[in-house]
């Protein structure tokens, strides 16, 4: 008995067991349902409370069964945008952000604890700007009260952490220094709930390049780290036990400790040492070189690299470092090639003694190398280059570029010749070039260039130069005797640069003048503009960005120029370029069987993705056909153009903007001009054959035209005709109106129409308009000469005709008079708009100022700069002031004007 109830109990526990566990495994799998919604809404909420940028992510994936005990929470697809000026910029994009947390704190929704994370694919663009803002600086104030017994959303159980197939790009306008990482993976293992723990790192990328001050140095070194690292999180110190560093084949030893201070300032002490190398390693981070049969060159030579980086890092302050390195009796050669870089000696030092930036040195003090048995020698020493850069420098030796192959492997399909002779010297401060003081500076010397010839897979047609004089001295660099060919077109130039070494050297204004002769130039090919319509328009071109640090001048003149569906003959003229902007002066050419001139600009100083056109054609006897053929822009404001055959005279000024494919937006077009059609004919326009159809006319579906001038508007669209007369044999036509770049029609027609032309259907026509006006009660006599009102809609190709009679023959402007203020009230509102933008970058402006004026303070105190005039700053406050005030001045750009004063200022 007593054992027939044990094994009833037995069956009812196994029995409950049984039901918990199928509970628990259908939990297992139903949670994710049931708490996802709880987690999605927490995670978004967190972040979005946390940041000042758009952050949105595509799903969230939750497991208790991937990382059981642990709960499994992958992010998917999470991108953050960031706001203001950095609206178009991504700063972080990852394909999924995988975290392991407590399975409790996951039912609870409350605390969460967080044991491993790894971030898959993630895409990081870090941008700084020239005044110091940063697209990552997105953190909201915490304004939560340090006496909030709230409970934490999270924390940190750390115990793991990756980053898979990472890329990290950084751009810092404000120093000059930019960095690269492609293909970035790392991991880290470590107990981050001690107090004392070794944190295992290993980090791996498929190329790594950075940049400073404009000098690159690394170029896609391929690269490998290994590191425990002591971490102490009292004093949030990490110190390196054991770490190396591999750049290529270069290895590095590297000892120190590296200390958060606090969320801007950091301590470090960090050595680098590469203890036992030979020359080859060195070599190993040219590119050119590495990337091709590298582990087959042979090498010979001595080298030593070593450094230190030492201080404190923070907004203000920079630490002290030293780099070493030399080269003694460098070889190398490839072991199919006849020819070796042999005599190799380089000694270079870049030091800091205490983080200032004025205080650097990087001294060159000899280098040489010995190509093809001609020896190549130069010299380098730069100090205080902030405050006023030295530079002492001399570069002197041959080269047969022919050879270069003989030695060095190119890429395939790349040809090298030429013959290049250097000797030249620099010695002084920069101060004396821009405070004009050449007698200080001395600079000498000159570079020549022979026979050469540059052609590869990105320029196969070659570029080559028969001969190239350019002489140094200290005002400027004389370039002389250019000639050489590119793209079939034969050149030739001479000219003057300016400040050439405060352009390389310290990113300031280069300017010069520049004279060149071309015999044709087809821009089709120049351009890459593709035969194939699909392919030429799948690609949208980007905007030729203007630089801000050139100004140049450029007199041209070319016999001919082929640019899509135009030919320019004896082309000349000039371009200058400054302030972002390339100005346009008095282009002449012979093109479409007439003569043509051209004025204006082109700007990116306001928009990089929309430059800003201002221009005026004066076109005089060009073929109308050809004309309008050629140039898409004039088909849709004068759509007419099509239809007519002759010739015609033009005067036409517009401003407005580009828009994909360098095209121009047309709704952003404003301007006003004149068509003079000199003689021609108009035939098959739609409107009009519809009309000759309707009144039986046959002498409207071919018009001979002559001497009919008309003045057009245009704005937002819209092109406003004003009203002129043609004559159809015995018709008398007077037209005026409005028609949209859409090819949309509104014109008003009056026509005075024998009755004697039209016949019976066009008589039949009339009669019945009479009668319908009768009916209306409305007495109407028509005569031998017939007025006719129409009103024409529609579009070009699908006019609509209204159709009625008028007692008098009026003038259209009492007609026109409504859409002619419609059309001003359109040109003004669009005046406002663009004014409005104005005034926006204008503020904008004067708050950079602002910004850059407290920068260029700060600067030249780290710098240790002392101003003994006092002049500089008061000199740029004084500016934002008169700016300011201008400002002010014209924020109504609508007030009243001086009697007796039109538009252009003239009486």
């Amino acid at each position: 008995m007593k054992k027939n109830r044990l094994v009833a109990l037995l069956k009812r526990v196994f029995k409950i067991f049984f039901l918990v566990l199928v509970f628990l495994i259908g939990f297992a799998f139903a949670a994710p349902y049931l708490f996802k919604g709880k987690i999605i809404a927490i995670v978004k909420k967190e972040i979005n409370n946390k940041i000042d940028a758009k952050a949105d992510f595509k799903d969230v994936d939750i497991s208790f069964l991937r990382s059981f005990p642990k709960v499994s929470v992958a992010i998917e697809n999470l991108q953050v945008i960031g706001n203001n000026e950095f609206s178009n910029d991504t700063l972080i994009a990852a394909k999924a952000i995988n975290a392991s947390l407590n399975i409790m704190s996951v039912i609870k929704g409350s605390d969460f604890k967080l044991y491993s994370i790894s971030v898959d694919e993630p895409r990081i663009h870090a941008i700084v700007l020239k005044d110091g803002r940063a697209n990552w600086d997105i953190g909201k104030e915490d304004n939560t009260s340090t006496t909030t017994t709230e409970e934490k959303p999270f924390t940190l159980n750390l115990q793991h952490y990756a980053i898979n197939n990472g890329y990290i790009f950084y751009d810092d306008a404000s120093s000059n220094m930019g960095s690269e990482i492609i293909n970035l993976n790392h991991e880290g293992n470590g107990d981050f709930t001690a107090d004392l723990f070794t944190l295992v790192t290993r980090t791996s990328a498929d190329a790594v390049s950075f940049s400073y001050g404009g000098v690159p140095y690394l170029s896609n070194a391929k690269t490998v780290m290994d590191a425990d690292i002591a971490i102490d999180n009292k004093t949030s110190k990490y110190s390196f036990q054991k770490g190396s560093i591999k750049l290529n084949e270069l290895i590095l030893a590297t000892d120190g400790f590296f200390q958060l201070v606090n969320d801007s300032t950091y301590r470090m002490d960090i050595k680098f040492d590469a203890p036992a190398i030979d020359f080859k390693n060195i070599l190993s981070l040219v590119p050119a070189l590495y990337k091709r049969d590298f582990a087959k060159i042979k090498t010979s030579g001595k080298a030593v690299f070593n450094g230190f980086v030492k201080g404190i890092y923070s907004g203000d302050q920079m630490p002290a470092y030293n780099v070493d390195l030399a080269v003694q009796d460098g070889f190398f050669q490839y072991p199919d090639l006849p020819l070796p870089a042999k005599n190799i000696n380089l000694t270079m030092n870049v030091n800091n003694p205490d983080g200032v930036t004025d205080h650097t040195v990087v001294n060159i003090p000899k280098a040489h190398v010995d190509l093809d048995n001609e020896p190549f020698d130069f010299r380098l020493l730069v100090k205080t280059p902030v405050s006023d850069m030295f530079i002492d420098a001399a570069a002197k030796g041959k080269l047969n570029l022919s050879r270069v192959s003989q030695f060095v492997k190119l890429e395939k399909g790349t040809q090298l010749t030429g013959l290049m002779n250097a000797d030249v010297t620099i010695n002084g401060n920069m101060s004396a070039i821009e405070q004009q003081r050449y007698e200080q500076f001395n600079a000498a010397g000159n570079i020549s260039l022979k026979d050469f010839l540059y052609a590869s897979k990105d320029y196969p047609d070659g570029v080559s130069l028969n001969n190239l004089l350019m002489t140094f001295n200290p005002k400027n660099v004389t370039v002389s005797d250019v000639q050489g060919q590119y793209m079939k077109t034969n050149f030739s130039g001479n000219g003057t640069i300016n400040n050439l070494l405060g352009y390389v050297l310290k990113d300031q204004t280069l300017d010069g003048t520049l004279t060149v002769k071309a015999d044709h130039v087809n821009l089709d090919d120049w351009m890459g503009v593709s035969t194939d319509t699909v392919s030429a328009t799948s690609e949208e071109s980007k905007p030729f960005l203007v630089p801000s640090n050139i100004q140049v001048v450029i007199n041209t003149s070319v016999d001919k120029v082929h640019y899509d569906k135009i030919d320019l003959h004896n082309l000349s003229g000039s371009l200058r370029m400054a302030n972002e902007t390339v100005q346009i002066n008095n282009v002449q050419a012979n093109a479409l069987d007439g003569t043509m001139a051209i004025n204006g600009s082109y700007s990116t100083k306001e928009n990089k993705l929309k430059p800003a056109i201002n221009l005026t054609y004066d076109v005089k006897g060009l073929d109308v056909q050809k004309t309008f053929y050629a140039f898409n822009t004039l088909d849709k404001i004068m759509p007419v153009g099509k239809f007519i055959s002759g010739k015609l005279s033009s005067k036409l000024s517009f401003t407005g903007q580009l828009g994909d494919n360098m095209m121009p937006d047309l709704n952003s077009l404003t301007g006003e001009g004149n068509l003079l059609l000199i003689e021609g004919f108009l035939k098959k326009f739609a409107p009009v054959d519809k009309l000759a159809q309707n009144l039986n006319v046959k002498e409207l579906e071919t018009i001979s035209l002559k001497d009919v001038k008309n003045y057009i508007q245009f704005t937002n669209g819209k092109v406003l005709v004003k009203p002129f007369t043609i004559k159809a044999k015995e018709v008398d036509i007077e037209i005026g109106g409005m028609h949209g770049l859409d090819q949309s029609l509104d014109y008003v027609v009056n026509l005075k129409l024998p009755r004697s032309m039209m016949g019976e259907k066009g008589n039949q026509y009339i009669n019945d308009l009479v009668t319908q006006v009768n009916d209306k009660g409305v007495p109407v006599k028509v005569a031998e000469v017939v007025n006719l009102h129409v009103l024409l809609g529609g579009t070009i190709t699908n006019p609509v005709f209204k159709t009625d009679l008028k007692q008098s023959a009026s003038s259209l402007a009492a007609d026109l008079k409504q859409q002619a203020t419609d059309f001003a009230k359109q040109k003004i509102d669009s005046t406002k708009t663009a004014v409005t933008t104005t005034v926006k970058d204008t503020i904008a402006s004067v708050k950079k100022q602002a910004a850059d004026i407290a920068k260029e303070e700060l600067r030249k105190q780290l710098a240790g700069e002392k101003d003994t005039t006092g002049s500089t700053s008061k000199d740029a406050k004084t500016k934002l002031e008169e700016t300011r005030k201008g400002l002010m001045q014209g924020l109504n750009p609508f007030k009243k004007k001086k009697p007796g004063v039109d538009s252009t200022g003239s009486h």
